[in-house]
């Protein structure tokens, strides 16, 4: 039998009649289990056709800076708190970045990311990443996006006015749990820079991390943050356990719960873009087309930032063979 509760809240969202649900209706759909999740998640994906059509976009991003961080982030591979073993490298050269770039767009990606560690880049880092947007946005028919943390209101319009479109800069997790995770800056920090980067012209791409030992009602507090922010794009990852960190004994989200989050997050942000990124393929494994049913409309193709992705075409071949077209 089909949940009255859901179908009302989905059938309204889908006639206009309401433009989000409450905390607390999300909440309540957090509880759902068995054949009513299938209903959760297929109300999700009509709303996603909704809103976004059958179209779908495709991100690449590149490590353009890698290592020696000096946040503590209990899941990350590049701070300089964890031992992991991975490669460490200044800041790639203008040639380098716009050279991979070039290698997205080959790929079949429409977006393309400069990814760099660290709390803040100096003022001749983003000297070079404006240069090399520039000459990508000349090069190619990408959407360029950085994800360089915190920034300034000068350094946002430098990235703007340099061709930079979108501005990644995640929160993580719920407020009411940062600290669990990173105790050396705090949350407000990490809203400014949002609200700098949305000053100055950029869209804004900021989601999270699910699986860091939050609970339910602290996804819900993430995605309502994010929703009051009015971020342009939602992107949502699973961790993925990296030896050498803090949290590398966690569990994995277990597949439904993943795509239930998605569901959520897409009741709660009708007309958002929502990307499922890292994490997705050790987390739902052979349910991973299931994410552009629970609302998803957007992916993260290639590799990660210390982390190996899926085959880009075998993540093309899955958008194509679900009928969906890549913008």
């Amino acid at each position: 039998m089909a949940d009255q509760k859901l179908s009302t809240m989905a059938e309204e969202i889908l006639d206009g009649r309401r433009k989000t649900i409450t905390q607390d209706e999300a909440m309540y759909l957090s509880g759902l289990q068995g054949e009513a999740v299938l209903e959760l998640l297929a109300y999700a994906g009509r709303i996603r056709r909704r809103f976004k059509n059958s179209d779908v976009f495709t991100c690449v991003i590149l490590n353009a800076k890698s290592g020696q961080c000096s946040q503590d982030c209990a899941f990350c591979a590049q701070s300089a708190f964890h031992k992991t073993g991975i490669a460490i490298y200044p800041l790639l050269s203008i040639e380098k970045l716009i050279e991979n770039a070039l290698m997205a767009q080959e790929n079949g990606a429409t977006n393309f990311s400069m990814v760099t560690s660290g709390h803040m880049l100096s003022g001749k880092e983003i000297d070079r990443i404006s240069h090399a947007a520039e000459k990508i946005r000349q090069k190619t028919d990408l959407t360029v996006c950085a994800s360089l943390g915190e920034l300034t209101a000068a350094m946002a319009k430098q990235l703007k006015q340099s061709g930079v479109t979108n501005y990644h800069h995640n929160l993580e997790t719920a407020r009411s749990y940062f600290n669990e995770i990173c105790t050396t800056h705090d949350y407000e920090e990490d809203i400014h820079t949002i609200k700098e980067a949305a000053s100055a012209g950029l869209r804004i791409c900021s989601g999270g991390i699910l699986g860091l030992g939050e609970s339910w009602e602290q996804r819900i507090e993430l995605s309502s943050t994010l929703r009051d922010l009015d971020v342009d794009s939602i992107p949502i990852n699973f961790l993925n356990p990296i030896p050498g960190t803090k949290l590398e004994n966690r569990p994995l989200v277990k597949p439904m719960d993943a795509l239930k989050s998605i569901a959520i997050f897409r009741m709660m942000n009708p007309e958002k873009d929502i990307p499922i990124c890292g994490g997705r393929e050790v987390t739902l494994k052979d349910l991973q087309s299931w994410v552009f049913m629970a609302g998803a409309n957007g992916l993260m193709i290639g590799n990660y930032l210390t982390t190996k992705g899926r085959s880009i075409d075998m993540d093309m071949e899955m958008i194509g063979s679900l009928g969906l077209s890549v913008l």
